[in-house]
């Protein structure tokens, strides 16, 4: 058993890594309702002596050259058809591994779980040459289609699907079910908490992603809200915190929302898929 002294400390450790994480969005949050003249000589003060809502105003309100609702637009956009397009072919390809005889699986599963240790920025070069040789620069299938299918995707579902029990399979396959029926109708359904993992791990990583949007987009209406936040902290807002906060606050709702809404799933999905 463990000692009420390992116990305290464990939980001492835990509150100084979530002070380490919920300080600065603590602090975004309590600027973006300030003006700009209180968030710069407020010091470390952290209520606002008179709340604004003009921060949130202004940064919605937008123009022709900072499109902040077409920026949070194409986010949401690009992360939902993304996720959905990587949560189509993961888990087609997750079923194939773990349940088809197909020839060299073994070697697919390698190359897959190889793949993982290659750094994203090995294959940026090849794919912006890649998508400028096809003209798809600045639309939205360069943004969309580099996400449409990764090897953790698989790697995740292939271990769940590989611990399914096949006599639930086969109980569907005497009922006169095919292949695609068991996997639609029985596979699926109980797979839902790992799915919902990789669609918020795939909408989180495709929401917040930054430098392949910016490099990949030029015109002002085809950017995401993480390149769009960046430009206005060059631009019309590098004096002005408060709107600055205020647009960064905006921009982490939808994720936030995601996971608070699929907390429960991703627990459980976590933890049905065996990671630790």
């Amino acid at each position: 058993m463990q000692s009420k002294g390992f116990k305290v400390f464990i939980i001492i450790i835990a509150i100084i890594v979530g002070l380490i994480f919920i300080v600065p969005i603590l602090w975004m949050l309590a600027t973006s309702f300030k003006t700009d003249q209180e968030a710069f000589t407020a010091g470390i003060k952290w209520i606002p002596k008179v709340f604004t809502l003009e921060n949130y105003q202004f940064s919605l309100a937008g123009n022709s050259d900072t499109p902040v609702i077409q920026w949070m637009g194409n986010s949401l956009f690009v992360g939902i058809v993304g996720t959905l397009i990587v949560l189509f072919v993961d888990t087609l390809a997750a079923y194939g591994l773990a349940r088809l005889d197909i020839p060299f699986k073994k070697l697919l599963i390698s190359i897959f779980i190889g793949s993982l240790t290659i750094p994203w920025v090995i294959t940026f070069l090849p794919l912006y040459m890649e998508f400028n040789k096809l003209g798809l620069l600045d639309t939205y299938a360069v943004l969309i289609l580099p996400y449409s299918a990764n090897a953790f995707g698989v790697f995740l579902l292939y271990q769940y699907f590989r611990g399914f029990p096949k006599e639930l399979e086969e109980a569907a396959f005497l009922d006169g079910a095919n292949k695609w029926q068991v996997f639609v109708k029985v596979v699926l359904p109980s797979a839902r908490p790992v799915i919902w993992t990789l669609a918020i791990f795939t909408f989180m990583g495709i929401y917040n992603d930054f430098l392949w949007p910016l490099v990949t987009t030029n015109s002002p209406e085809m950017r995401t809200i993480t390149t769009g936040i960046a430009i206005m902290q060059q631009g019309s807002f590098v004096s002005s915190p408060g709107r600055l906060m205020a647009l960064t606050s905006i921009a982490t709702i939808p994720a936030v929302l995601l996971f608070i809404i699929g907390q429960r799933s991703f627990i459980k999905g976590v933890t049905q898929s065996g990671i630790k």
